[in-house]
């Protein structure tokens, strides 16, 4: 107890309650104290942890006292102050360092700072209502005179941390390089007969762009800044990562809307980014569906009678899929601007000129791009080279014997065996969808001869990382560890992310993984 009295035999506090208890901490181990932001669950972790949050570029895990103190009305993960319960805007969330990782502590409401005689001071076995675990209590302050006289007991941080992340901060010598992890081949590396498609839909139809030409794809702005005199298709421009980006609307190029692109107008629907001769440019759709791996020979040259014509220029091909049920046109990224309107979709694009081809080249050097879906409220990438083809989830799916929990069955894809992993299952999440309407989407991913599908909830594109926005994962627990070793904190259309980068070689591993589950 003698660490926490100053020599001149005083000491101060921050003081704060949880559940109406009064509890306190030494104000030098309270690296800040703020509004609570937003939350992003991790799976995997602790009943106590509340989620994710990032503070001045670093990733911190949250714990919710209420939760470690068994008390109903635990969480919150509305940002800015609000609960879940709606109890009080006072929540107050205080960081603190452990073994040099912050930690956030969830509180009821801040009391305020108090300096304590040391005649106040009291050992935790002294104290009036020890409610909490001694060995979580450095001390008490006992009751005293006046205003300032409450009393409180005296949290001790490292063992209430340790008791809830055991492996908090516990990272194995050499894994701290997570670029380390193998990268699966790409299909198009590995078998030259396939082409893998990003299919958006614009006006209802469904359009393919190949993967390669995609950099990225994020939401579409609240605002995007018109340019004067500009023809209706080119709807202005927006600002990615610093840099210009001119916006092209679909709707207006091809002609299927004679009003103003509604879903730029809204500030809904998708930015598919796509990287030309001319620099980078941004269309406009309503969502990215899918992305799929095609056999050659299923995608057709436009028939002779319409390639004859300039609309059909910026066509490749037709793709017959679902024994030619489904035709969806494949697009060219470089003649796609020469549609209709034609030259007219190049203002603004000449004005990055070849220092923004230059600056597009240095960039991919130093970023990675991500398929990133939603699952149960939050966001979690894979590697594009890892993802073979996105899909809709299948009407049937053929249970599997003795398969551990968290494999939903096996499905056929182009006449392979494919078994589907139910995310939700594998990372305890709670059953349920986030879109009842939606079947949702399979995102098939492979390493070597192993492949699997994985069941999520939605599909949110395809987001281009640089590495400056990934850092390593809080490791919350093993499994946690083995699945989701870093994070992506990124901002786009001034919508702020943070997205959970799994690791698809652990995903294939079955057998481990059923075993890793076992101890969670």
């Amino acid at each position: 107890m003698a660490a926490i009295i100053r020599r001149d035999g005083v000491r101060s506090f921050v003081l704060f309650t949880v559940g109406g208890m009064g509890l306190a901490l030494p104000l030098d181990s309270v690296l800040e104290i703020l509004r609570p932001p937003a939350l992003v669950p991790i799976p995997l972790g602790p009943p106590s942890l509340e989620g994710l949050a990032r503070r001045r570029g670093a990733v911190l895990p949250v714990i919710g006292l209420r939760r470690v103190m068994g008390l109903a009305g635990a969480g919150t993960r509305g940002g800015e102050g609000g609960t879940v319960d709606g109890e009080t805007k006072a929540a107050r969330l205080l960081i603190i360092r452990h073994t040099g990782q912050p930690v956030g502590l969830l509180v009821d409401r801040v009391s305020g700072l108090s300096a304590v005689d040391e005649d106040r001071i009291a050992d935790s076995a002294t104290a009036p209502d020890p409610s909490i675990d001694a060995d979580l209590l450095a001390g008490a302050i006992l009751a005293g005179d006046g205003a300032a006289g409450e009393g409180a007991l005296i949290l001790n941080p490292g063992p209430l941390i340790e008791r809830q992340f055991a492996d908090l901060g516990r990272v194995t010598a050499g894994s701290a390089d997570f670029s380390a992890a193998p990268q699966p081949k790409t299909v198009a590396a590995a078998s030259q007969d396939e082409e893998q498609l990003v299919v958006l839909t614009v006006a209802e139809q469904e359009f393919a762009l190949p993967v390669a030409a995609v950099r990225e794809v994020v939401p579409v702005p609240e605002t995007v800044t018109r340019v004067p005199r500009a023809r209706p298709h080119l709807l202005g421009m927006m600002t990615l990562r610093d840099a210009l980006l001119p916006l092209v609307g679909l709707r207006m190029l091809f002609g299927l809307d004679a009003a103003l692109d509604a879903t730029a107008d809204r500030g809904r629907g998708k930015v598919a980014v796509l990287r030309t001769a001319e620099g980078q440019v941004g269309v406009v759709v309503e969502d990215v569906r899918e992305i799929l791996r095609v056999p050659r020979e299923r995608i057709d040259p436009v028939p002779p009678l319409m390639a004859r014509e300039a609309e059909f220029e910026d066509m490749d091909g037709i793709a017959r899929l679902d024994g030619g049920a489904r035709l969806i046109p494949v697009l060219s990224a470089e003649r796609l601007f020469r549609h209709g309107a034609g030259n007219g979709a190049g203002l603004g694009i000449h004005a990055q000129g070849r220092e923004g081809e230059t600056a597009v080249a240095m960039e991919a050097e130093r970023a990675e791009a991500f398929v990133v879906f939603r699952l149960a409220g939050a966001e979690y990438g894979l590697p594009v080279g890892a993802v073979q083809e996105v899909l809709r989830q299948p009407d049937a799916v053929t249970p599997l014997p003795n398969a551990p929990d968290f494999v939903s069955g096996v499905t056929t894809l182009r006449g392979a065996v494919l078994p589907l992993v139910a995310l939700r299952r594998l990372l305890r999440l709670p059953e349920g969808r986030e879109n009842g309407g939606d079947r949702g989407r399979v995102v098939v991913i492979a390493a070597g001869a192993a492949r699997a599908g994985l069941l999520v909830d939605g599909m949110a594109g395809i987001v281009r990382m640089p590495d400056g926005v990934i850092g390593p994962a809080p490791v919350v627990s093993q499994a946690q560890h083995r699945l989701i070793r870093r994070i992506g904190a990124v901002e786009s259309a001034g919508e702020r992310r943070m997205i959970l980068l799994m690791d698809p070689a652990e995903l294939l591993d079955m057998d481990q993984l059923a075993d890793l589950l076992a101890t969670v």
